[in-house]
């Protein structure tokens, strides 16, 4: 592979402007295809396998006249401290309300709470139904502007007046994210390569690939049912990770230049070698993301497939266009001051303006003389970080979560304080007759066990399909529709009471509707999560032990994740839903944590762990296998790559925080928090700490393989041997060192 790669950096550098023109042509096809697809639609939060899935099925098949797209949106009014509803002002107040809700645009009905008994029994509280006869796509500005007007008139009578659903919602801001990623990353990338052009180089490749990955979902949107958020996500993955592959290549490119080689043999050197390692990395965080479909999460795996192919696409941009762009920038990929070093070439003696050890060579030096005690306090720290994991509450988020100045949460409050608590997580009971089953009587029976349980406040009429064999039932419970109880309530409703009701009437009982849904979709999360953790980390090993050709190091890469995944999801909880520092990146309300966030933390950190992991430990084993002991390849490995795996690093967990402190969807700073947490754990704690601690402590057994396990595994070469071995016989000699600085002094 190293050599095949190695005659691709050579043909991208040579026909670089056709390589550059053939990304242009692609981005344009694509944007094309973009500005032409449909938009978006909603995330779908399907479940198959679970109950109110099977429920939703026969929503869907019975009551074939509703839109199950359609909107809705409820409209709360409260009356004047010390007055009732009922006084002919508050009423009249009420009908001028509906009247314009009425007369709004894709209003299909709005309901009168003093026809339909939507009006509490102190009468301080009643609410209205407004239907919509159009999806969440289709919302204008209007519609949301008739609303709030029509919300104001009753507000201007002296009512209190809000509401919730799609159109009383206000327009997400997505945030800058990308924005201050990218500065960051250029500041560290102009400190790091001492030249505007090195820098921006990294930068532009990624940005190309991250617009080929993005507007390739958004053209896709419509067909594979890709959300915006989807692309959010995958935007975020793939900038990170797209810096990150062309600042690898990059820095090597400059070490075989410094080494004396022309500009295209350096191209062709440093995808071959770089390249390789950059392959291995990509592999492993597409694997990773594409693995998220064994969860059978619809929203999940879509998410992961289409994050995936933005990895894939950033991959293809590193081997391809960034050696291109090699040739474009020449010798202005050193900065002013390395040139003049050497004005005829432009290639400067030496990447080192000093003689001195660097700072990876003096950190690892500092390591190994007392890794066990470095190796402790560390572990110690992670496992702190990890303790309010025992806390760990997950769900999906509902109006109680929202911000409390936003009429979404204010009519939560309003609907709780009027009405009960359970009021905003009804249970929708769906129930199925059989052949010859008197439905009237079945679903009387039905409400009367289901009222008396506790727990239960209020269950409202059935309402059946038109040829009445399939009836919904709401039951109210006294609590939220986040609180536990509830939880408790629909898990004792549908193990004691669904069976044997459904036996005795003749019925399927299925309980369902939101707030059931989410209690399943946690419940699915929390199942998938061992199982989905353990391929993840099985995977690592052998992705690890096949590289590496080792036992310990592939073992200690595994459990070096495991530490900074669960430490880093223990930060999530104590920012998210405990609230420590929650207000620094702009949360204003804490609550439980979303159910999908731990296990796409777990596919995504895997795969950026492994960068690391690769790059690090990699030169440690190209060090060791030319003869160097073990501590003196640690050191070797450190001087070689820390200060270039810093620098990715630190721009990754930029590019994170950046969408955790600029979106206001809950999700993505909730997933911009934790990916951020994880890099800044997993490089620097785990990555540039425990792994020269443990290589110090475990010597040249960390290098151990089994003869006969090493016959049978595959030899993949992401040192590049084989690249050694055709310069040799090409009488080329051999790739250089990628030093950033002098070879350190041996240890000792």
């Amino acid at each position: 592979m190293a050599t095949f790669l190695y005659k691709l950096g050579r043909l991208c550098f040579r026909r670089r402007w056709w390589v550059a023109a053939a990304w242009l042509a692609l981005l344009v096809g694509i944007s094309a295809a973009a500005a032409n697809a449909g938009d978006p639609p909603d995330d779908d939060y399907s479940l198959p396998g679970t109950e109110s899935q099977e429920a939703f099925d026969v929503l869907e098949e019975s009551f074939a006249e509703a839109n199950a797209d359609a909107m809705e949106s409820t409209v709360v009014f409260a009356a004047p401290e010390g007055e009732t509803l009922a006084s002919e002002e508050n009423r009249a107040a009420i009908q001028d309300v509906l009247a314009q809700l009425r007369n709004g645009d894709e209003v299909l009905s709005v309901t009168d709470p003093f026809e339909t008994g939507t009006v509490n029994p102190d009468k301080t509280h009643a609410y209205t139904t407004v239907d919509y006869g159009v999806t969440f796509s289709d919302i204008t500005p209007e519609m949301r502007e008739q609303l709030v007007n029509a919300m104001e008139t009753g507000r201007e009578a002296g009512l209190t007046v809000e509401a919730s659903g799609e159109v009383a919602m206000e327009e997400v801001e997505l945030g800058g994210g990308e924005v201050i990623g990218i500065i960051v990353a250029a500041i560290v990338l102009v400190i790091t390569f001492g030249s505007m052009v090195a820098a921006g180089l990294p930068l532009l490749t990624a940005l190309i690939g991250l617009m080929a990955g993005v507007t390739g979902i958004t053209a896709l949107s419509a067909t594979l049912g890709l959300s915006a958020m989807t692309g959010i996500l995958a935007s975020m993955i793939g900038l990170a990770v797209g810096i990150d592959y062309a600042l690898f290549i990059a820095s090597r490119y400059r070490a075989e230049l410094v080494a004396g080689h022309s500009r295209e043999e350096a191209a062709g050197r440093a995808v071959g070698t770089a390249g390789s390692a950059v392959i291995f990395a990509g592999l492993t965080v597409i694997i990773a993301l594409a693995g998220l479909a064994v969860v059978n999460v619809p929203l999940l795996t879509k998410m992961g497939l289409a994050a995936a192919a933005t990895v894939a696409i950033a991959v293809i941009v590193a081997l391809t266009l960034v050696p291109a762009a090699f040739g474009i920038v020449g010798k202005f990929i050193f900065g002013r001051r390395m040139r003049r070093q050497n004005p005829e070439t432009g290639v400067p003696s030496s990447l080192s303006n000093s003689g001195k050890d660097n700072g990876g060579t003096r950190w690892s030096r500092a390591i190994l003389r007392r890794p066990g005690l470095v190796l402790i306090a560390a572990v110690a720290a992670l496992g702190a970080l990890a303790a309010p994991l025992a806390s760990m509450e997950m769900g999906l988020p509902d109006n109680g979560t929202q911000p409390e100045d936003t009429t979404l949460r204010r009519s939560y409050d309003l609907l709780s304080e009027g009405f009960g608590p359970g009021f905003n997580g009804p249970l929708m009971l769906v129930i199925e007759g059989q052949d010859g089953t008197d439905m009237e009587a079945a679903t009387t029976t039905i409400s009367d066990e289901i009222s008396g349980l506790d727990g239960v406040v209020q269950v409202a009429p059935a309402a059946f399909n038109q040829d009445g064999t399939v009836a919904t039932m709401l039951a109210f419970p006294a609590t939220g529709p986040a609180d536990h109880e509830t939880t408790e309530l629909v898990e004792r409703i549908r193990a004691d009471v669904s069976d044997g009701l459904g036996e005795e009437t003749g019925t399927n009982i299925f309980v369902s509707g939101a707030t059931a849904a989410n209690i399943d979709f946690s419940e699915v999360m929390n199942r998938a999560l061992v199982p989905y953790l353990a391929l993840v980390v099985g995977l690592a090993f052998v992705l690890l032990m096949v590289v590496f050709r080792s036992i310990l190091v592939p073992l200690k890469a595994a459990l070096g994740f495991l530490f900074s995944v669960l430490a880093a999801l223990g930060a999530v909880v104590a920012v998210f839903q405990w609230g420590w520092g929650a207000e620094l990146i702009g949360v204003e309300e804490t609550g439980p944590i979303m159910s999908m966030m731990p296990i796409f933390m777990v596919g995504v950190v895997f795969g950026l762990a492994m960068d690391y992991e690769v790059f690090l430990v990699t030169r440690m084993r190209e060090a060791h296998v030319h003869g160097e002991d073990p501590k003196q390849s640690v050191v070797t490995g450190f001087n070689l790559n820390a200060r270039v795996v810093t620098a990715a690093a630190v721009i990754m967990i930029s590019v994170f925080a950046g969408f955790a402190v600029t979106s206001a969807e809950a999700m993505v700073k909730m997933m911009g928090f934790g990916l951020a947490a994880a890099v800044l754990l997993d490089a620097f704690v785990v990555r540039m700490t425990i792994v020269p601690a443990i290589m110090g402590l475990v010597g040249e057994r960390a290098w151990w393989l089994p003869k006969w396990l090493d016959r049978i595994l595959p030899n993949v070469d992401v040192e590049g041997e084989s690249l050694g071995r055709y310069l040799d016989a090409q009488g080329k000699g051999r790739p250089a060192q990628d030093a950033q600085q002098r070879q350190p002094e041996p240890v000792g």
